[in-house]
C-alpha cells in the first residue's frame, strides 16, 4: 500500500537473525513496527504466536492483508510502540525501527515517519532500549536492526545498563538509498560520513536476558 515501508536490506538482514533464532512452537514474538508485516509474517510461519503493533493505521491495514494473504495468524495492533501491548511479555521482539539522521527542522510526515529519527537518528531507538527489556520474558531476546549512523555502541551500553547481554550479530554494507544520498553532504559536515563513503553500514543487535 502506498505510504507503508516497502522491505527493504535492513528488513532481509533482520529476517537473516530470526532465521538463526530458537524458538519453540508457541513463543510469543512482538513485531515493533511492522510496516507491511513482513518480519511478523516469518515468525508466524514458524509456528510462533506473534502480535505486530504499528502506530500507522495504513500499515496495520497493509500488514493484515499481507497475514491473511500468507495464510498465518498475526495479532495485530495500532499503537505507539510497546503501548498497546504493556501488559504482556514476550519470548522474541523484533524491531526495524526509524534510525536515520536528520537535519534539525525535518519533520517526519507521512512514508518518511518509517525511516527519520531525529538529528541523531535516535528518536525511536532510545526509547526501544529503555522500553524493551521490560517486556521481555527471562531468556528472551531482542533483535533491532538500525544504521552504523546512529550509533551501535549507544545501543549496546542501553541495553547492557539494563541487564541485557548485548552485542552485534550482523552487518551488511548496503549502497546509499534515496534518503541518504540526499542528506550525504549534512552527514559529512557532521564527521558521520567521510568524503569517500558511498555505502551504508547496516547492524543487528541481539540483546538477551538472562534467566
Amino acid at each position: 500500500m502506498p505510504g507503508v515501508y516497502t522491505p527493504q536490506e535492513d528488513t532481509a538482514l533482520l529476517a537473516g537473525a530470526l532465521s538463526e533464532e530458537p524458538l519453540p512452537p508457541g513463543a510469543d514474538v512482538l513485531d515493533v513496527g511492522t510496516g507491511s508485516g513482513a518480519l511478523a509474517i516469518e515468525a508466524a510461519r514458524r509456528g510462533t504466536r506473534v502480535t505486530a503493533v504499528d502506530v500507522s493505521w495504513r500499515a496495520v491495514c497493509t500488514a493484515r492483508l499481507n497475514a491473511w494473504l500468507a495464510g498465518v495468524p498475526v495479532r495485530i495492533r495500532r499503537g505507539n510502540l510497546f503501548t498497546p501491548v504493556r501488559d504482556r511479555s514476550f519470548d522474541l521482539i523484533l524491531t526495524n525501527p526509524p534510525y536515520v539522521p536528520a537535519p534539525a527542522g525535518v519533520r517526519p510526515r507521512g512514508p518518511a515517519r518509517a525511516w527519520d529519527a531525529g538529528h541523531d537518528g535516535r528518536f525511536v531507538l532510545d526509547r526501544i532500549c529503555r522500553e524493551a527489556p521490560t517486556l521481555l520474558r527471562p531468556g528472551g531476546v531482542l533483535l533491532m536492526v538500525h544504521s552504523a549512523l546512529s550509533d551501535p555502541d549507544r545501543t549496546l551500553d542501553h541495553l547492557r545498563a539494563a541487564g541485557l547481554k548485548a552485542s552485534v550479530t550482523r552487518r551488511s554494507r548496503i549502497v546509499f538509498g534515496p534518503v541518504l544520498r540526499g542528506r550525504a553532504d549534512w552527514l559529512r559536515q557532521r564527521g558521520l560520513l567521510s568524503p569517500a563513503d558511498e555505502k551504508e553500514e547496516l547492524v543487528v543487535v541481539r540483546a538477551e536476558l538472562p534467566v
